[in-house]
């Protein structure tokens, strides 16, 4: 019989408030921060002075040091005594962003997508057929199609056939690329409401969903105001709004060039908004106009959305504003590409993109 295991107590291990428990508030402040390690940690020193997030055996002086040793800051070479994020913080903070928006998933086969069709693939399934010229022998099930000689041809004389042969069935996989273009208008941060920081949250969570599970997927990263450009997912933390207008023309133009040179079947693009169009660029100008719903701007707009129809590239709008005024374009557009369209709350953002990559995963392209 087993009895208890006793261990000696240990005054400095922590329930709460050590650095396990500090690391996450730093990990979520880092991304109001825009990666800004000490923006973030003289935050945590108010948390402290305000709510005792710490205790008299384990202060923030100890935190730093333990951050530093356990590499997620370095000391910021041009400014002595200022930290720097490293990648190690990097990650941690898109591994937090996905545990935190999706939950924490089982790992499965990676790099590929399950469909409803039955075929070649990785996965099996619970159909069986018989065997068929160009069926790999890996695929034959051997216990069922022994049974089945026995059956066919009686046990004392044991003979197999090619008729005896049962195939179990396999999931077509597919392939996905996809690209995610983040409204950094100055609107992403109007009227008292972050928005722009649930965005990236949930860009660092999809690129962390698509690394660990599907890493044959790809995913790129389009941010877009004036004009339009890419960053890597290295970007993500230190991505700020600025004093920009909405080009959506030109997101959406950078965003199909890129898909255009992606070899796999399946493209999309998820866009996260919270406005209407407002600006082009026409040669080195840039045409205005945030007063309503500009018919130049949103013709060019809705043209660009009939052009990704086209190329069999649908758009899911994920739309983190409720003017009535706003949804009537959002459905125009959504109405002539053939995407879908979500009037998202900040709180169910993650959710709903989480959802509808996944969905849009089980889609064959022919």
């Amino acid at each position: 019989m087993r009895g208890y295991s006793f261990s000696k107590y240990i005054a400095n291990e922590l329930p709460k408030g050590g650095f396990d428990e500090l690391l996450k508030l730093f990990m979520e402040l880092l991304n109001y921060t825009s990666g800004d390690a000490n923006e973030a940690l003289s935050w945590m020193n108010e948390l402290d002075k305000q709510y005792n997030i710490t205790n008299d055996t384990y202060g923030m002086g100890d935190f730093i040091d333990d951050l530093k040793k356990k590499g997620y800051i370095d000391n910021d070479a041009q400014n002595p005594g200022n930290f720097i994020i490293t990648a190690k913080s990097e990650q941690s903070i898109r591994k937090s962003a996905l545990e935190e928006i999706f939950g924490k998933l089982k790992k499965s086969g990676k790099g590929s997508h399950t469909t409803s069709l039955s075929g070649l693939g990785e996965e099996k399934n619970a159909d069986r057929r018989e065997f068929e010229f160009g069926d790999s022998s890996d695929q034959i099930d051997m216990t069922a199609s022994i049974h089945n000689a026995q059956i066919n041809h009686g046990i004392s004389d044991f003979t197999m056939t090619e008729r005896d042969l049962e195939v179990e069935e396999k999931d077509y996989k597919t392939l996905t690329s996809t690209v995610l273009m983040i409204d950094i208008s100055h609107s992403m941060i109007l009227y008292g409401e972050d928005r722009i920081t649930p965005a990236k949250k949930v860009a660092m969570a999809l690129a962390e969903l698509i690394k660990t599970k599907y890493p044959k997927d790809t995913l790129d990263i389009v941010v877009f105001g004036n004009d339009a450009w890419s960053i890597t997912l290295k970007d993500l933390p230190y991505l700020q709004v600025g004093p920009y207008h909405t080009n959506t023309y030109a997101g959406l133009e950078l965003a199909t060039d890129i898909l255009r040179r992606r070899k796999t079947t399946n493209k999309q693009i998820f866009m996260i908004t919270d406005g209407k169009p407002t600006c082009l660029k026409e040669g080195a100008r840039y045409y205005k106009n945030s007063i309503g719903l500009d018919r130049k701007v949103v013709n060019k707009t809705l043209n660009m959305a009939a052009q990704c129809k086209r190329l069999r590239i649908p758009i899911t709008t994920f739309m983190i504003a409720r003017d009535p005024y706003l949804q009537q374009f959002v459905r125009k557009f959504t109405e002539i590409n053939g995407g879908k369209a979500f009037y998202s709350s900040l709180k169910g953002l993650g959710e709903y993109i989480f959802e509808d990559y996944i969905r849009n995963r089980r889609r064959t392209v022919r």
